[in-house]
């Protein structure tokens, strides 16, 4: 069956934890999307050096969506390697799919810092989740470039989520437990490989 519908959620994923999949899952239901693909960044460019590298998360990426049909991992990003702009992503796999581009509202609150952002606009419908403390309100340019190109922001009804990779990165540096945050494989394959075991600042 041809593919209509694409969801892409991008992140550092770093590592990845159940709150990146319950999101893409509720993007797909929501919009009803043929697949959501969860594309690690190689280098973002907004964003602290990555403690994981681009082979780990891809790893742990593949754990968690294992049991997820409909979500997959895209590894573009990690495969072309430098600064990672979203932007060359979008045109890398160009195609006629119907795509929407999933972020949180904190992330929206940053896109017209983007790197080339209106046309990132054009090419994706937007599929905005809310984040605690940020609201989900579109940055002025980017709400008067949605009403001239006649393209809507979507809303997703998500619970606003607590968890962060760097709130569980601290945890296991300290070696608490991440139960509710991580799938257990995943976990287990950040205890194996002895990943983010140093403090974080």
């Amino acid at each position: 069956m041809a593919i209509r519908k694409s969801g892409l959620l991008g992140g550092s994923f770093d590592p990845v934890h159940l709150a990146h999949i319950a999101l893409a899952e509720t993007a797909r239901l929501t919009l009803d999307l043929d697949n959501v693909q969860l594309i690690p960044a190689a280098d973002p460019w907004q964003r602290n050096p990555l403690t994981a590298t681009g082979e780990q998360r891809l790893a742990m990426l593949e754990i968690a969506t294992q049991n997820h049909p409909h979500l997959h991992v895209n590894p573009i990003e990690i495969h072309r390697g430098g600064t990672t702009y979203t932007i060359d992503t979008l045109r890398q796999i160009s195609d006629s799919t119907d795509r929407y581009w999933i972020l949180g509202s904190d992330q929206l609150q940053n896109f017209c810092s983007w790197h080339c952002w209106q046309e990132i606009a054009d090419l994706v419908t937007l599929a905005v989740a809310k984040r605690p403390g940020t609201p989900l309100i579109a940055p002025q340019p980017l709400a008067q470039h949605l009403r001239q190109t006649g393209r809507e922001l979507v809303e997703l009804p998500f619970e606003p989520s607590t968890i962060s990779a760097t709130q569980i990165r601290r945890r296991l540096a300290r070696g608490d437990s991440t139960d509710g945050l991580l799938d257990v494989a995943v976990a287990q394959y950040i205890q194996r490989n002895g990943l983010y075991l140093a403090p974080v600042a």
